[in-house]
């Protein structure tokens, strides 16, 4: 597995059907968390079978998002994630393509709405620096579309800095004191305005 470039550029519809599933996401974000780990940690850590866990990453690995990782003995095959950041930008080029990122984008949205209202239930218990930089900001704002491709670009840089240095899988890059967070963009461009 290549450290050197963790995200990965999704525009094979079937990969990025494989991966709209909520188990293999919820397997993914578990194994960025806490690592390499085998079907059966899995499971019990998910609540689910040993059997099903397993189905789900052999899926997982069939489209490269997961891959056996080294174990204690012969015995234990732990996997590992391949990459710990996805884009889907170019998919919709196609129309299968495009139906394929509506779906994991919808399903992505429900995820950062459950964890929005986690947040919401959680962050008067919070210590002020991150009760003040977590939630939710609008901006509506008038751009052209190389000025938003910019603005996109600008952002994605600042985020990557952070997936390149500190590998989600790897607890070791972590600073003491740091968090997981969650960053969910969602850009949107209303229809042109006829006059």
């Amino acid at each position: 597995m290549s450290l050197e470039k963790r995200t990965r550029l999704l525009d094979d519809p079937l990969a990025i059907r494989a991966m709209a599933h909520p188990v293999r996401l919820d397997l993914q974000s578990l194994l960025g968390r806490e690592g390499p780990m085998t079907a059966a940690d899995a499971a019990r850590r998910l609540g689910i079978s040993q059997a099903l866990a397993s189905h789900h990453l052999r899926q997982l690995a069939k489209y490269d998002f997961v891959e056996p990782a080294p174990g204690k003995d012969n015995r234990e095959r732990p996997w590992r994630l391949v990459s710990t950041s996805q884009s889907w930008r170019d998919a919709a080029r196609t129309p299968e393509g495009a139906a394929a990122a509506d779906v994991l984008e919808q399903l992505l949205a429900e995820r950062a709405l459950e964890s929005l209202a986690q947040w919401q239930q959680q962050r008067n218990d919070e210590e002020p620096i991150w009760r003040d930089h977590a939630g939710i900001g609008r901006s509506g704002i008038y751009l052209t579309g190389d000025e938003l491709a910019e603005l996109v670009q600008q952002i994605n840089s600042l985020v990557e800095r952070y997936v390149e240095e500190r590998p989600i899988d790897d607890q070791s890059t972590r600073p003491v004191g740091s968090r997981y967070v969650s960053i969910t963009q969602i850009v949107t461009v209303d229809p042109e305005e006829t006059e």
